[in-house]
């Protein structure tokens, strides 16, 4: 009799025991950066500073390297190459053309599987740029925004749409305006 209760009662301390409540792990998403624009924007342009991804021309490359979240894929003189991929039909790499260590141009193409996204991706990107750089000038696909106001030095970006039937593909230039 005493085996079976001490046996019971060793059942009941390690029923007990095992019971220990594990604390629950919530996922926290990050705050939205162009809550009005598709999430891939935040991905992308990632930051309302600068002209784009929180940089602006004329930045040195060790600017452009902190910036950025990873090692660039290529870097020679006065260019840095980065890619990334968005999810499992979205991917784009941006491209840092230096002059003399100082950001001449900024070249990002996006690249999509799916064109009613890539679509919607052109669209949303025409839309914030159209709010920051008001006017653009639309020729043979080309969207074209001027910014020659405030103090800083003229640039343009040039937006395009080179989608194929099998892919959509964006192209975002931002230059000097020489």
């Amino acid at each position: 009799m005493r085996k079976i209760l001490y046996y019971s009662l060793l059942v009941i301390a390690l029923g007990f025991f095992s019971c220990e409540e594990h604390p629950k792990v919530v996922e926290q998403k990050k705050p939205r950066i162009f809550p009005e624009y598709s999430e891939a924007l935040d991905e992308i342009i990632r930051s309302k500073d600068g002209v784009i991804r929180g940089v602006d021309l004329n930045s040195k490359a060790d600017v452009i390297t902190k910036t950025e979240t990873k090692e660039p894929s290529e870097v020679a003189h006065d260019y840095l190459y980065f890619e990334y991929t968005i999810d499992s039909i979205t991917n784009y790499s941006v491209a840092y053309n230096l002059q003399k260590d100082s950001l001449d141009e900024v070249e990002v193409q996006i690249n999509c599987s799916d064109l009613d996204l890539s679509s919607h991706l052109f669209n949303d990107l025409k839309t914030y740029y159209e709010k920051k750089l008001p006017n653009p000038t639309e020729d043979k696909g080309f969207v074209v925004y001027n910014c020659f106001e405030g103090q800083r030095k003229p640039f343009v970006v040039s937006l395009t749409d080179n989608s194929t039937p099998n892919m959509g593909i964006i192209n975002l230039v931002i230059y000097k305006d020489k």
